[in-house]
């Protein structure tokens, strides 16, 4: 798969994963919902319910800057598997940042959800420097 067609893979899926490991090296995976801006993904701390805002992920990308995050489709026709991943180094914008407002601006256009509540939190930019993926379809050869 070429950086171009993960990255139009990238941009069509409705979910992916964040990797991040803190200081210690203990890594941390979790769901997230994103937009992307050429090569700036955004991601930000919303209102769903969390035990606090201070988020695990946040200080980790403080520590450790160095992030993954992996899009990716399930298809019982194993052809029709996908998978893309984008590594790069995050960054945590403050709400109300000029970069993070634009970020909210694009994270309410991509999801109903935060157009009834748009995200009031710090907002995760992560400056894509790799993008990777595989296709099963690409693996198989022609479909028949």
């Amino acid at each position: 798969m070429t950086a171009q067609e993960a990255r139009r893979r990238f941009a069509g899926a409705r979910v992916a994963r964040l990797a991040t490991a803190g200081a210690d090296g203990r890594p941390h995976i979790v769901p997230i919902v994103f937009a992307q801006a050429g090569e700036t993904i955004y991601s930000a701390v919303d209102a769903k319910p969390k035990r606090t805002t201070a988020l695990r992920r946040l200080a980790n990308v403080a520590a450790n800057p160095r992030v993954a995050v992996l899009a990716d489709d399930y298809d019982e026709d194993w052809r029709a598997l996908w998978w893309v991943r984008a590594d790069g180094r995050g960054r945590v914008l403050a709400a109300g940042e000029p970069e993070a407002r634009d970020a909210v601006a694009r994270l309410t256009e991509r999801y109903a959800q935060y157009r009834e509540q748009p995200p009031a939190g710090a907002v995760l930019a992560i400056d894509v420097e790799r993008w990777s993926g595989w296709s099963g379809a690409a693996a198989a050869g022609p479909l028949g």
